[in-house]
């Protein structure tokens, strides 16, 4: 769940912003790192971009299979060699 009433400082969301526009940064990653959810990230989103930015963000991150670690299969399988079995 989301950590409610949690202040982040000007700081904080600006790099929270920084890692949800990335595309390779997993919502997990940012919840490790800040103690929020992807709800969380979402509201804080929504509250600090302009609408359009924010409906552009939505639709990049929308079933985007890096923004999600547990539906990503980068980290498996960026170093296994086709011949290996």
């Amino acid at each position: 769940e989301m950590v409610k009433n949690k202040k982040f400082t000007l700081e904080e969301i600006n790099r929270i912003i920084e890692m949800a526009w990335e595309d390779r940064t997993t919502f997990e990653a940012i919840e490790y790192q800040f103690g929020i959810n992807q709800d969380g990230v979402i509201k804080i989103m929504r509250e600090n971009l302009k609408t359009n930015s924010f409906k552009l963000w939505r639709k990049r991150t929308t079933g985007r299979k890096t923004k999600h670690k547990s539906i990503s299969r980068i980290s498996n399988v960026r170093f296994k060699s086709k011949n290996q079995k």
